[in-house]
């Protein structure tokens, strides 16, 4: 729900979390009514819709709406540390919902995939062939979209004014430099942002609210995920697969 939030006047009152919870009830009509207009329009088994978001959660982002004030007992993060701007899985693992009817079976995928993936996966399900510049950190995953795998992804590259890595079930968090300053609009958002100068290492299948550092534990998987990163920064090509 991006700022400021100003809910259509049929929607005020539709949340007991004032205008934040009121956008929330208007898009999710709002997405009804998509969905409703495809189906009337006899489109709905020639549709792909992905329904995500950008980025994680942030209540405080600038404007005097009460969302901190009437959150209640709503997580918007849900389990997972941080929000929008974050290093940690709140603000960067986002909801992903992909409806095609009649094409994917209803089910739960934890494949690691990236929203950057929707350029490669696309361009193959219209055999739109992509030079070796193009969307060079783009991966073709239209199968893992599409629910006939969980394969996704070896590493997923993540970026919050320092870099982190996933891969399988572990997240590394890069150093934040010392000499580096956060913008000044970070001091009154309420978000833990997880820039330390130190590297951080978490299990996030055992451990999703990442609050067990096991950095000092796994020292050769903190320099493998560390000069992975490097890699990825260099890379100057889409990959050969």
């Amino acid at each position: 729900m991006h700022v400021p939030r100003l809910p259509n006047k049929k929607f005020v009152g539709a949340s007991s979390m004032g205008p934040r919870g009121d956008v929330i009830a208007q898009m999710d009509w709002i997405t009804g009514e998509v969905m409703n207009e495809i189906k009337k329009l006899g489109l709905d088994e020639n549709t792909l819709i992905i329904f995500t978001s950008d980025n994680g959660p942030v209540l405080n982002d600038g404007y005097d709406d009460k969302a901190v004030e009437l959150l209640g007992n709503h997580k918007p993060a849900g389990p997972f540390r941080g929000g929008k701007y974050s290093a940690y899985e709140g603000g960067t693992r986002v909801p992903t919902i992909i409806r095609w009817n009649k094409t994917i079976k209803p089910k739960v995928s934890n494949a690691l995939v990236s929203q950057v993936d929707f350029y490669a996966s696309i361009a193959a399900l219209l055999n739109q062939p992509l030079a070796d510049n193009e969307a060079i950190d783009s991966e073709n995953l239209i199968n893992t979209f599409l629910g006939k795998t969980e394969k996704g992804r070896e590493y997923l590259l993540e970026e919050s004014y320092t870099f982190s890595l996933r891969k399988d079930e572990w997240k590394y968090i890069e150093p934040f430099p010392s000499n580096a300053n956060l913008p000044n609009f970070m001091a009154n958002k309420g978000v833990e942002g997880g820039f330390k100068h130190s590297p951080q290492l978490y299990n996030v299948k055992v451990d999703n609210g990442e609050r067990n550092d096991l950095s000092s534990q796994q020292p050769n998987l903190l320099k493998e995920m560390s000069l992975k990163i490097s890699q990825i920064k260099e890379k100057a090509k889409r990959d050969s697969h």
